[in-house]
């Protein structure tokens, strides 16, 4: 694998989850662009550092020892990459803190180092809570690559924090530098709300939440199919989003038990919230983590799972492939896992792989809701 070589350290990286013949590296041209420019900063050791979406580590821990850092983001996986990462080259799993999306920094920082992420909200919300946490004139500097770093970021650090510059390309990589401006203080447009007609619910979604102006068209296809009569089922709602089928599906069954889990901090608190709203004095599990490789094997009955194809801008079927295995391993014999995806993924034909029995419980024009027994 390729070591990502910086002005402060030479470090073998690992992504995850983990993948055999990983054909992506940890890390990327514009982590080494951030890097190099903080170091021509030639700034003490003291320099307070946040470092916001963070690739497994690469940004936090190239600083280490030469700032005190701080890292912050919304992917499990990323925190999971960033520990696996420091143990990987020589240091304690735990040498410096991490912050979930969800939870509040303690600052005030002298320099916020900021990976764009996909989602402009999570970066919009970022920015806001940072307002709070600056002097006049901090650096906030961020990054991404050109085909991923769209015009609207740009706009967001010139809103919230002051005059933006960007920089020339390197490598296919641009930075965004700008320093705080101090203004009103601007109110945060998260979370945002939105409200389901049938089985009437209002549904709050924290920044980073998938679909979170609506519910999407897969989950729509899917909720008048989930499965009735489940008694007193052990189910859980893989990559639960919101939670919006997990909720539903409590709904419908009054006296099963439910764990939703998902690999995002603010999807996790957001359907903790809508869980706490909808199904009043009703107890569940609510986890971030690498969907169910934590859950004991052969302890659930039933998975209800609409799985993501992408992780922020890799696209493919690698993170649905691994939650489908993992599925298999925490379902009881004769246990079921549901899902919802595109006809064009094929989904069908991979279950079969795994899993004695696939059905077709219904279909749209572009979904089929697939039950796959194992």
């Amino acid at each position: 694998m390729p070591v990502l070589t910086s002005p402060f350290a030479e470090l073998d990286l690992i992504r995850q989850p983990d993948q055999p013949n990983e054909p992506l590296q940890a890390f990327d041209a514009a982590d080494e662009y951030l890097l190099k420019h903080f170091a021509e900063q030639q700034l003490p050791t003291s320099t307070r550092v946040l470092v916001l979406n963070d690739s497994f580590g690469a940004l936090a821990i190239s600083l280490l020892g030469a700032a005190q850092v701080v890292s912050s983001g919304d992917s499990y996986l990323a925190r999971q990459g960033l520990e696996k990462n420091l143990a990987r080259n020589g240091l304690p799993f735990d040498a410096l803190p991490f912050v979930p999306a969800n939870e509040s920094w303690h600052g005030p920082f002298d320099y916020v180092l900021v990976r764009v992420p996909k989602t402009l909200a999570l970066l919009e919300e970022q920015l806001i809570r940072l307002q709070c946490l600056l002097a006049e004139g901090t650096p906030v500097v961020a990054a991404g690559m050109v085909k991923h770093l769209p015009h609207a970021a740009g706009d967001l650090l010139q809103r919230y924090i002051g005059p933006m510059q960007a920089s020339l390309a390197v490598k296919k990589a641009r930075l965004l530098v700008a320093r705080y401006q101090p203004g009103p203080a601007a109110a945060s447009p998260y979370p945002s709300r939105y409200r389901l007609e049938q089985p009437p619910l209002e549904l709050l979604n924290h920044a980073n939440v998938f679909c979170r102006e609506g519910l999407d068209i897969g989950t729509r296809a899917f909720l008048p199919h989930l499965p009735q009569n489940l008694g007193s089922a052990r189910v859980a709602d893989l990559g639960c989003g919101n939670g919006v089928l997990g909720i539903v599906s409590a709904l419908a069954n009054p006296d099963a038990h439910y764990t939703l889990v998902d690999e995002s901090y603010m999807a996790v608190q957001s359907a903790r919230d809508n869980w706490q709203a909808a199904c009043v004095g009703r107890s569940a599990t609510f986890q971030a983590g690498d969907g169910l490789a934590a859950q004991p094997a052969q302890s659930l009955d039933v998975v209800l799972c609409n799985p993501p194809f992408h992780q922020q801008q890799v696209v493919g079927d690698f993170l649905a492939w691994r939650m489908f295995q993992q599925a298999r391993e925490a379902l009881v014999v004769g246990g079921a896992l549901y899902i919802v995806g595109n006809r064009h993924l094929g989904y069908h034909s991979k279950l079969a792989r795994l899993f004695r029995g696939v059905e077709q419980v219904a279909a749209t024009p572009k979904f089929v809701v697939l039950k796959a027994r194992k």
